[in-house]
């Protein structure tokens, strides 16, 4: 009979964790979508934003620096420039070219005399005329076609096109050659944490994120920071969406001249100056705020400087976890980063607010040290012996 009871007991625990698993499972695949949360910034650093009603002539202002446009440009977009770049001036001049010799009478058309010199040598028609540009910009110079001493025009526009031909191949290269070696790409090797964690460091109630470089190279002078985006009302009414509030995250050693040579884990204390301190386990969930974490600094080998930034929402933010540890040292004597344990957590015992956590230190204090009553006088009394007849 009891092996009995315990076997029904047991398949109602098995059938209730199974409801349960189905029941999260559901709402997480059907529900979980219309719930998300809007964030301004992404988990890859991408700035979810859209500018509406720009004047055209804000817009113009993108054609004034075009550098930066090009730079901006993404692959596609930049090789279409590149490639229309180089043929359309090669095409221009060619028509420049072929005008020159129209006008010359240097075409078989034409059919000049034996002993006429064109102010190209060569040149047929529109295709030649073609291959002369090409050759004059890229500066190949077969030596079939050449530029006479008769036609000072033809030189004027052979010094205008080799002249206008290096500031082209200067200005596309060099955008190429910018795109490839911006840091942002740098950037795509540091990763956060997928969630950040709230538990006790140091007998302090502490945000913990733990961030990494994948790289072996180092970021130098690296300085993290962070920002807390929510929407507040001021006392005059006014309503601010996207009202920023300065986080300090720090190391052990600081927040700034990181040695990010391993996985970190930085923290931000929860005291009465943050903005955390007044939340609690219960009432994260319903919170309304993104917090936007980054991270500068210089890359070691082209010494350009580059920023990586993530954010967490309040469905990110885990209460009562903290991050398994996951660098050790291997018996050769080698420090090992094992990042299977990277965004790891393990559930530790953790005050469910920071208020609760100061109250309780404030409490011991209290029991420990005494407190003097200035109103308390010792009166001495003279003891007198009653007892003598």
């Amino acid at each position: 009979l009891l092996c009995f009871v315990f076997d029904v007991l047991q398949t109602r625990v098995l059938t209730e964790r199974m409801f349960k698993h189905l029941r999260k499972w559901f709402v997480t695949h059907f529900f979980g979508p219309s719930r998300q949360r809007a964030r301004l910034v992404s988990k890859d650093g991408r700035c979810n934003i859209e500018f509406g009603n720009v004047e055209a002539h804000s817009r113009f202002i993108f054609f004034v620096d075009i550098w930066t446009t090009v730079l901006d440009l993404k692959w596609r977009y930049k090789m279409t420039i590149f490639i229309t770049a180089f043929l359309g001036s090669w095409f221009l001049f060619g028509l420049l070219w072929y005008a020159v010799a129209y006008i010359h009478k240097d075409l078989p058309e034409f059919h000049p005399s034996v002993n006429h010199t064109p102010c190209v040598e060569n040149i047929n028609g529109l295709t030649s005329a073609f291959l002369f540009s090409l050759e004059t910009q890229v500066t190949i110079g077969y030596g079939f076609r050449c530029v006479t001493e008769q036609c000072g025009t033809a030189i004027f526009l052979l010094i205008f096109q080799s002249i206008l031909g290096v500031i082209i191949n200067s200005f596309m290269c060099g955008a190429i050659l910018a795109k490839i070696s911006r840091p942002k790409k740098r950037a795509k090797t540091i990763t956060f944490s997928k969630n950040a964690v709230i538990s006790k460091r140091g007998g302090k109630l502490c945000l913990l994120i733990r961030v990494a470089n994948l790289r072996k190279s180092l970021l130098i002078g690296s300085h993290i920071y962070g920002k807390l985006l929510r929407t507040t009302i001021t006392p005059e009414g006014e309503t601010i969406i996207l009202d920023q509030i300065n986080i300090n995250f720090v190391v052990d050693a600081g927040n700034e001249n990181l040695f990010f040579i391993s996985p970190l884990t930085i923290y931000h204390v929860i005291d009465q100056n943050s903005p955390f301190f007044h939340m609690a386990a219960e009432t994260l969930p319903q919170q309304d705020f993104e917090l936007v974490v980054f991270l500068d600094g210089t890359v070691e080998s082209t010494s350009a400087t580059c920023q990586v930034r993530t954010s967490y929402v309040p469905e990110e933010v885990l209460w009562g976890y903290r991050f398994a540890p996951m660098v050790s040292k291997t018996k050769e004597g080698k420090y090992r980063v094992d990042f299977h344990n990277f965004g790891k957590t393990v559930e530790v015992e953790t005050p469910h607010c920071a208020m609760c956590l100061y109250n309780e230190k404030d409490t011991r204090a209290r029991m420990k040290r005494g407190y003097d009553n200035p109103n308390f006088v010792l009166s001495e009394v003279n003891e007198t012996d009653d007892t003598k007849m």
